[in-house]
Formats: C-alpha cells, structure tokens, sequence
C-alpha cells in the first residue's frame, strides 16, 4: 500500500510519478487515475509556483530547471515520509518497511549478496530494493533522497552526502596466472603498457586514478579496449594476453578458483581507491535502513581485513 497518499496531497505525488515515468498518461497508469487529474494537478503546481516543471513534447515530457530542483524536492520528501513510517514500524518489531540501496557494480556483484541475504534472514519482513550504477550515479541517488545507502568509491566532495564509511583499497592489475607478468615484483603501470590493455571507461573511479599516472605515459597510438563493466574487463582478462585493472573487491570469486591473478601496482596514485558508504546529510537512516548498514558493515570490515592480508602476502 502506498501509504505517502494518507499524508500528501496528490499534486506532489503526481508530480514526481510524472517526472520519473516521462509522461503524464504513463503515470496516471502507474497511479491508477485519469490522466486528466494528473495534468490538472501538474497545472495547479505550476499556476501555485509560477514556474513552469515540464517542458511538453511529442512524445512525453521532459523537466525544466525548475521542475529538476522540485524534483528533488519531492524525493526528499516522499522518503522522509517512508523514514518515518520505517521509524514507525519498528515499534512493532520492524515487521515491515524498505530498504533502499544503490552501488557500484564491483560491490554488489560479491560483497551485497551475502549481506541481504543474511539481513532478510534476520528481517524476513522488510524489502530490500537494489540498484546498480556508476559511481557517479550512487552518489546522486543519495544526495538527491532516491535512495538510503549508497556503496561506491571516490565519491564527490558534495555537502549533501555524508560518507560513513571509508577505506583505501589499492588498485592492481589483473591477468591471467600464466601471463608474464604474473610473478613480476614491484609492478607499475608503465610495465603493463607493453601489452594488450582494457580499461575502465572515463568518468568511472578506477579511470581518474589510472589516467593521473597515464598522463607521464601517454598511451599515444597504443589500441586498448575501454568498457564500464568491470565484470566484462575481467571476462577480456581472461582471454589473452590483455590486463585489466581493479581492486580485490569484486575478485573474490575469480581470485579463488585461479582464472585470475592480482598484482598491486607500485606507482602511488594507485595506492588509493577510496571505498565508501554514503547516507544523506539532510535525513537521519530509518531503523530498517539502520540495520541494514550495521549488517553491511560487520560483512565488509571482515572483508577489508581479509584484503588487508592478501595484498600483504
């Protein structure tokens, strides 16, 4: 049941269905009402803040400036309101409520799994809803209220997130055990650029810490693969000769049954990816949301400590 429509009038919530469907007959569907009540209200909005919030085209809508800032406005909102009503239900054993998570590809191909299915063990009540993005985008979704937790590395320095968890991870690079650079001592980045390269597309975590050193070795008419899947990069590892470049997180599996090897890389901006959890500034996490990140941290400190100890070895 959507239980925001006790509390808020309709013209907020048909506002935001609008604004993340596209269009107004696709969230009159989505809300179960006229299109025509929805457009009524969106008029009403737009009359009562004498701004226009949608630019109307052929083939939907699409926001103004000012429906972008209200935009945010209504996801803070509607998910304080699901903050309190999560709040609420833990007086009665937190038996209901949502979770919802975003993270980068790496953290929830390996380390997130585990982690819900322990939590929905001891909270068989509660639903837990995931997304994956880049990391960019897990940022975003926490500042702009879409999400409660938010598992990423390198995230911006943006007064809307708070980061309440964080730890450096070395970048390395990853190859298959019989390349010949598997047993190299003391490896850089300038060693690896002899052979076939796949590496993460720009604008991802791993790319500004790589391109920091590529920029004393450029790679001029060297051809590389470039994609922002790290699970791809690693299939491509696997083929050849090509090395990719990652952090143990997101390896645990591939690193076990002996398809690939990592080798920390010596140059010392790649000593650092920043691993971290966000929550907003602007709210306080709801009990389920709370239990959840208590869970997820017991998981990735033992983690963390298992990585501490292979990059030692």
């Amino acid at each position: 049941m959507d239980r925001a429509r006790h509390l808020h009038g309709p013209a907020l919530r048909y506002f935001a269905a609008v604004a993340e469907a596209g269009s107004i007959r696709a969230a009159a569907r989505e809300l179960n009402v006229a299109s025509s009540a929805v457009n009524r209200q969106i008029l009403w909005l737009e009359d009562t803040l004498g701004h226009a919030l949608f630019d109307r085209q052929a083939r939907g809508v699409r926001l103004t400036e000012a429906g972008e800032i209200l935009r945010a406005h209504a996801l803070r909102t509607l998910s304080d309101f699901e903050a309190t009503a999560g709040a609420l239900d833990a007086l009665t054993g937190m038996r209901r409520g949502s979770v919802q998570i975003a993270s980068v590809e790496s953290v929830g191909e390996t380390l997130l799994p585990g982690i819900v299915a322990a939590f929905r063990r001891a909270y068989p009540g509660l639903h837990v809803s995931l997304r994956l993005g880049a990391a960019d985008r897990v940022a975003e979704a926490v500042a702009g209220g879409e999400v409660d937790l938010g598992f990423t590395f390198e995230p911006p320095d943006d007064p809307r997130l708070v980061p309440a968890f964080q730890r450096d991870l070395a970048i390395g690079a990853v190859m298959r055990p019989d390349h010949p650079l598997a047993e190299r001592p003391d490896l850089c980045l300038a060693d690896c650029l002899a052979y076939p390269l796949c590496l993460p597309a720009p604008g991802l975590s791993l790319r500004k810490r790589l391109d920091v050193v590529l920029a004393r070795h450029p790679l001029g008419g060297l051809a590389f693969v470039e994609t922002n899947s790290l699970r791809l990069m690693k299939a491509i590892a696997r083929q050849d000769d090509t090395i990719a470049f990652q952090t143990l997180v997101g390896l645990e599996r591939d690193l076990a049954d002996g398809t690939l090897v990592f080798r920390p890389l010596a140059d010392p901006p790649l000593h650092r990816d920043r691993f971290t959890v966000l929550t907003s500034a602007h709210r306080a996490l709801n009990q389920a949301a709370r239990a959840f990140f208590d869970s997820a941290l017991t998981a990735i400190e033992a983690r963390l400590s298992e990585i501490d100890a292979e990059t030692a070895s």
